[in-house]
């Protein structure tokens, strides 16, 4: 069976990418369930922002990471992957302290 290559003439690493996809879809989920939560951090932060990046801004950043470390994973970068799954990490824990109200 022929291995597959990509255009640059290396082998694409799929485990990369679909680790940094689920740790993206991930990100978005969280963005979305703090956005929406009502929380007077977040609305006061909203308010802020949307004067300056529009209603979606924030979305538009977390994409663009995204696509920095899916390009960057593609490019056969562990180190990337490790530092998206870290933020992943810190967005979860920020996430569970807004959603719970402890912060």
């Amino acid at each position: 069976m022929k291995r597959a290559v990509s255009a640059k003439g290396r082998d694409p690493n799929p485990m990369l990418l679909t680790v940094c996809f689920i740790l993206g879809v991930a990100n978005f989920y969280m963005h979305k369930a703090v956005a929406e939560s009502g929380h007077r951090f977040v609305e006061e932060t909203k308010r802020y922002f949307s004067d300056k990046f529009g209603p979606y801004g924030s979305y538009a950043i977390e994409l663009a990471l995204l696509i920095g470390a899916l390009w960057l994973a593609d490019a056969g970068s562990l180190a990337v992957t490790l530092l998206y799954a870290a933020y992943t990490a810190i967005n979860g824990v920020a996430s569970w302290l807004l959603l719970s109200n402890k912060a």
